[in-house]
């Protein structure tokens, strides 16, 4: 018969729970402290509530009455240095983060007001959530979206769950850099069960990051209790799951907190890995605004009175009265204190409507409407300095011929030798004798521990890279097929893109995606796409088609040296191509924004990109049409080179433009509804755009060909359009 033996996880997980003598054991200044920051935090958020109701916020309000315990437990326990983010509700976090790094070690509320620095940081969050210029991030963050880096506040995520994989790059750039910064990912029970989570947990626990996955357990998201949607609420059990501790404690008790996060940071500081926790708590009111969840009718007005019964304030009242800490009178100096610094905050921001009652914005806070776009790239004095070089510069006894692939790869490891911050991500990018492609092998042979393996979770290392970017990294993301960049999208589109601006600008966000195409190859449906119009959705992307091995390596070169996520688009059928590349220099750029003609002509002008370029130049020296081919090159929203391109158009008067790709993923598209603005009246001819099919590829040869943009195509379009036909 066949034996059952029980299977337990290796690691620990177990729950905390504080009594009196854990309170006592406490020194009575942090005792206070942490009470304070409750207080704080209380008389904050029914400010922001208040605020609301008047219509002083344009957004929600997000308020995390009742959860003052966890975020003040929690990040009492972290260092200036020390980083945190959270999501949609994360005020209590934030502020007490904010307000902390700028408390002297010796303050005592008990004698002391708050200095102008602590009134400071309590000001600029509040203008942040009114969405005014003195915040943080210049009012564009808002509740949901805030960033202060010198605080510690690595940034906050209005995506459930698209923060915790961020807070996994901040660690592993404190590792790579040799720092003892801890990270905590703050987030509900809601977030806890998207796919991101799992995801970096996963990489956080293989690499044994110094990571603590913070989960405040308020039992609902949005109006949805958690054991609606799982068979395992015990978030904590995620952690051992994966090989790592588990810690679940009381959320409504701040001493707690505190304990679960002392051992959470001894864990770490031991190098047994991250560790997730799992604070119970509860929200009182709904999930934005003033009103109750009962009113709603998800839950009970019985159990929310039960849970005030055990509400973090009074229960910390109780326990510092019964130690003889804190009296009425010393409760009430505190509440006067901190509601000081609020108020305060408020008045500055606000002002009554003469001849009313009525209470308004000041109006002189409001950013200004013109700065609506700055900040979405990096300002182009970034860019100044660099070596830029064409292959026209260099004499014929210069050049070599090289492979593609070859090229690149070495590119990237004299990058990686000249810059300690690089690193490459992606999967099997460690083996394989340099990856599926052998992009990677330079890099491998030089710097083996620069080059981390990541598990199949696009979207959860995608993720990562972006938070190792933002605290120091210049990560070099490896993406094996170009539609597994859907699978990244919300990293792509909603956390890459967006970054920058909506935090205010003035910080890098250093970051390069490899994503290799391959639509001939007969894989499918699947991975034959060609992301290029994906990534120019979002003008925060600097997008790059290269089509030589000399413009590979100076496209990534200047991709290695500029502040700004750019995806390169990689086509296979260039890797085992030859083409000349300089001797002995390999440290020189391309400018993004700047196409080039490698054909002039006069008949017509035809952007191409991809492999529809030495295509373009095939059929034109065939059918001897003067066509004159423009290379893209940069294929981004804001880096497109419009200049060369009408100019093309002034003179030529007609437009091809060929793509392989399938047309609902056109860059093509784009390009007419620009041209024909910018120059409708240089045109003699309608616009002609040979592209793919409706269809993606397929993985029959022939259909697999229906469905591309070819040269036959293009043929007929230039024969079309020069009545050569």
């Amino acid at each position: 018969m066949a034996q059952k033996h029980e299977l337990k996880p290796s690691a620990p997980w177990y729950r905390i729970e504080a009594d009196e003598s854990d309170w006592s054991a406490l020194p009575a200044r942090e005792l206070v402290r942490l009470y304070a920051q409750m207080k704080l935090i209380r008389r904050f958020e029914e400010k922001i509530l208040d605020l609301e109701k008047a219509g002083l916020i344009h957004g929600p309000a997000h308020a995390s009455i009742g959860q003052e315990a966890a975020a003040a437990g929690a990040v009492s326990m972290l260092r200036a240095n020390d980083q945190i983010n959270g999501t949609h509700r994360a005020h209590h976090q934030v502020l007490t983060k904010l307000v902390n790094a700028q408390t002297e070690p010796d303050f005592d509320i008990l004698s002391q007001d708050f200095t102008p620095r602590m009134d400071d940081a309590v000001y600029r969050f509040m203008a942040e959530i009114m969405g005014l210029s003195p915040g943080y991030c210049e009012g564009r963050g808002g509740s949901m979206h805030m960033r202060h880096a010198a605080s510690g506040v690595a940034g906050t995520s209005a995506i459930v769950g698209g923060n915790i994989p961020h807070a996994v790059g901040y660690a592993l750039a404190d590792n790579v850099l040799g720092r003892d910064g801890i990270s905590v990912a703050f987030f509900g029970d809601g977030a806890s069960l998207q796919g991101a989570a799992y995801e970096s947990m996963n990489i956080a626990a293989a690499y044994k990051l110094p990571v603590i996955f913070f989960v405040e357990n308020n039992l609902y998201a949005v109006s949805t209790h958690i054991e609606d949607v799982t068979a395992e609420p015990r978030i904590a059990s995620r952690g051992p799951m994966l090989g790592f501790t588990g810690i679940e404690c009381d959320g409504m008790d701040v001493v707690a907190v505190h304990q679960a996060m002392s051992d959470a940071i001894e864990t770490i500081r031991a190098g047994r890995g991250p560790v997730v926790i799992e604070a119970k708590c509860y929200r009182y009111h709904h999930q934005s605004g003033s009103k109750t969840g009962s009113e709603f009718g998800y839950r009970s007005s019985e159990e929310e009175q039960e849970w005030l019964k055990r509400d973090p304030l009074r229960l910390a009242e109780t326990r510092l009265g019964k130690l003889g800490i804190l009296d009425s009178t010393a409760l009430a100096l505190i509440d006067e204190r901190v509601s000081a610094t609020v108020q305060s905050a408020a008045a500055r921001l606000t002002e009554t409507a003469p001849g009313s009652n009525q209470l308004r914005i000041q109006a002189n806070l409001w950013p200004s409407a013109q700065s609506v776009d700055i900040g979405i790239l990096a300002p182009p004095t970034e860019a100044e300095g660099l070596k830029y070089r064409e292959i026209e510069d260099f004499a014929p006894d210069e050049l070599v011929k090289t492979r593609f692939v070859t090229a690149a790869g070495e590119a990237l490891g004299a990058a990686m030798a000249a810059d300690p911050t690089i690193i490459v991500l992606g999967e099997d990018v460690h083996r394989l004798r340099g990856g599926v492609s052998g992009f990677t092998r330079s890099a491998l042979e030089q710097f083996p521990g620069r080059v981390l393996a990541m598990p199949i979770a696009e979207n959860g290392f995608t993720g990562v890279a972006l938070g190792a970017a933002l605290r120091g990294l210049r990560p070099v993301v490896e993406i094996m097929f170009g539609d597994f960049c859907f699978v990244a999208a919300d990293q792509i589109g909603n956390g890459i893109a967006k970054v920058r601006h909506m935090f205010g600008d003035g910080f890098p966000v250093p970051l390069v995606m490899r994503v290799r195409v391959s639509p001939h190859t007969g894989y499918g449906s699947q991975h034959s796409s060609d992301p290029a119009a994906l990534f120019r959705l979002f003008p925060g992307w600097h997008v790059v088609e290269p089509t030589t091995a000399f413009d590979y390596v100076g496209l990534l070169n200047t991709a290695l040296r500029t502040n700004d996520p750019v995806a390169i688009i990689e086509h296979v059928e260039f890797y085992q191509r030859e083409s000349l590349v300089p001797r002995d220099e390999r440290d020189f750029c391309i400018p993004f924004g700047k196409a080039k003609i490698v054909r002039p002509g006069s008949a017509c002008t035809v952007l191409a990109t991809s492999v529809m370029v030495p295509a373009a130049l095939k059929v034109a020296e065939e059918t001897g049409i003067d066509a004159e081919i423009i290379d893209m090159r940069s294929v981004g929203q804001l880096t497109t080179d419009w200049p060369l391109v009408l100019s093309s158009i002034a003179r030529t008067n007609r437009v091809v433009i060929v793509e392989q790709v399938a047309s609902g993923l056109s860059l093509g598209r784009h390009w007419i509804a620009e041209i024909q603005a910018r120059a409708f009246d240089d045109l003699d001819h309608e616009i002609l755009h040979v592209t793919g099919s409706l269809s993606a590829p397929v993985v029959s040869a022939v259909l697999n060909k229906a469905a591309l943009g070819s040269s036959e195509k293009l043929r007929q379009a230039l024969e079309l359009i020069t009545g050569s036909a």
